[in-house]
């Protein structure tokens, strides 16, 4: 039973991970920078059911980001396996929630600004203080949405069954 529960969590985090480009409309687009409002809550609640959950996630928001905006954004979403593996890893390890938001940041926005090079060659104000800088604003946005969601999904009883499955 448990073994389905975490499946079907995945499947349906992974399933939002792949809508939400197509459905939300509060965008950001300064290129080659976008940010897409609630495109990191998947990624971050599936740290908490494992690596595997983590990377499949993320394939599924590369895979969305790809379908509606393109190869480089897809791209850079791709980068959202690497930084829910290592934000699953963390929890794994005992670290909170919270901290983990805040020490994937970086890694998050120096994977996704080093991704964009091959694409727009190497400009510092482009690649670092926009695509980096803006990926650790958006990261750290979308963190406090799920931090909230997840207090919510607490006092409803759905956390320790995600935490469990």
């Amino acid at each position: 039973m448990k073994d389905v529960r975490k499946l079907t969590y995945t499947a349906l985090l992974t399933a939002m991970a792949m809508a939400i480009p197509f459905l939300v409309v509060l965008k950001v687009q300064i290129p080659p920078f976008t940010a897409t409002l609630t495109a990191h809550v998947p990624m971050f609640i599936s740290m908490l059911l494992g690596p595997g959950a983590a990377i499949m996630v993320g394939l599924g928001s590369a895979l969305g980001f790809f379908m509606n905006l393109g190869l480089v954004v897809g791209v850079r979403a791709f980068m959202h396996v690497f930084v829910g593996l290592a934000g699953a890893v963390l929890i794994k390890k005992g670290i909170p929630f919270n901290k983990v938001v805040v020490v994937t940041a970086p890694l998050h926005g120096l994977l996704e600004a080093l991704v964009v090079v091959p694409f727009t060659g190497f400009n510092v104000y482009s690649i670092l203080m926009i695509v980096g800088v803006g990926t650790i604003l958006h990261h750290a946005v979308d963190g406090i949405i799920s931090s909230a969601l997840i207090k919510i999904l607490e006092t409803v009883n759905v956390y320790d069954s995600i935490k469990s499955a």
